[in-house]
């Protein structure tokens, strides 16, 4: 029937804006990609070109990632032309409640869709995609298998413990120790255990509430200093680390971010700091593999592939290998006679 057709191919009005996204996972953790209907970002720098958006477009994040098309613990990927010569795309990474510096399971999702869409058209088993992103190049590789992206390896920026055997007074919780490392971003990172705690779906409420009262008392303490951009100084989550369920594995973290995120997935900025802290400690050698867990089952793998000296810090160029799935796609449309357009945040 006629009006069954024109509802499979709808058509927004000319002044609504429109967005082509499409949709993915990786680990669990979500992943909207925007694909067109962006106007330009200028910049000479992924950081300016972030800084740009910040300024102008905003209001374009809040309708992207809060509901109604979005919720609390949307994750959103917005892409660039690249600002290097040898670069295959820039990326911008976007949250609900503002922008990350660096994201391991958006980079392993977005390569998925970049790869399997044929946003880059690129032959052979290993594809190789070079992304510049506001911490510097991050490159990809999608392994295929039947045509299709089955997993992503990711060669992050070098990754460093910033703080080492720190303790903290946590309001209602008590003194708890910590670290710090950078893996892209910064993390406070603690043992689960101390406060007793356990990373299951169960804990869910616990893990949010243990995790922010951390990064709040850790970020009233301790001032933080990139040697990126001043933009990324700031405390990005704290990471909870326990057993892992399967006792093949290394271990199981929860991240908790933004302003009350919880991660699905193992956190691929995450691990790459705990990569960090982990060799510091020679707990972890260069070259050698383990699994780390997420909240809800899901994994990454991890390794260190070389030590490099990063401005002041020895630092560890990690790399991070996992899966994801395109889950959906289509057109956002913001009707500009919708007092919601620009989005809501209920949590």
């Amino acid at each position: 029937m006629q009006g069954q057709e024109n509802a499979r191919n709808p058509k927004p009005p000319n002044a609504w804006l429109p967005f082509s996204i499409i949709d993915a996972h990786a680990a669990g953790e979500p992943l909207r990609v925007v694909v067109r209907g962006l106007p330009e970002i200028p910049g000479e720098t992924i950081t300016e070109k972030l800084r740009y958006f910040r300024g102008h477009f905003d209001h374009l994040r809040g309708g992207l990632t809060w509901e109604p098309p979005g919720h609390a613990d949307m994750y959103c990927a917005v892409l660039t032309p690249p600002v290097t010569s040898d670069g295959d795309l820039g990326v911008l990474f976007l949250q609900t409640r503002g922008y990350s510096s660096m994201c391991g399971h958006a980079i392993i999702a977005l390569t998925k869709v970049v790869l399997d869409t044929g946003i880059v058209d690129r032959e052979g088993d290993d594809p190789v995609l070079k992304l510049d992103t506001p911490v510097g190049r991050v490159v990809a590789v999608g392994h295929r298998a039947r045509g299709r992206v089955a997993t992503v390896s990711f060669t992050n920026v070098p990754s460093f413990v910033y703080l080492a055997g720190a303790e903290v007074a946590v309001p209602g919780i008590g003194p708890v120790a910590y670290d710090i490392a950078f893996g892209g971003a910064y993390y406070a990172i603690c043992d689960a255990t101390q406060l007793d705690l356990e990373i299951t779906r169960a804990e869910y409420p616990r893990l949010i509430e243990t995790g922010m009262a951390i990064k709040r008392a850790i970020a009233a303490e301790v001032t933080i200093e990139s040697p990126c951009a001043a933009d990324f100084g700031f405390l990005h989550g704290t990471i909870l680390v326990g057993p892992p369920a399967n006792q093949y594995h290394h271990s199981r973290n929860v991240c908790i971010f933004g302003d009350g995120e919880l991660d699905r997935s193992p956190t691929g900025a995450g691990v790459s700091a705990r990569a960090a802290l982990h060799h510091s400690r020679n707990e972890l050698a260069v070259g050698e593999i383990v699994t780390i867990e997420s909240v809800i089952g899901t994994s990454f793998d991890l390794r260190i592939r070389e030590k490099v000296a990063f401005a002041d810090h020895d630092a560890i160029v990690p790399e991070v290998t996992g899966n994801a799935s395109i889950v959906g796609h289509g057109e956002l449309c913001f009707d500009p006679t919708d007092p919601l357009r620009h989005g809501f945040l209920l949590r």
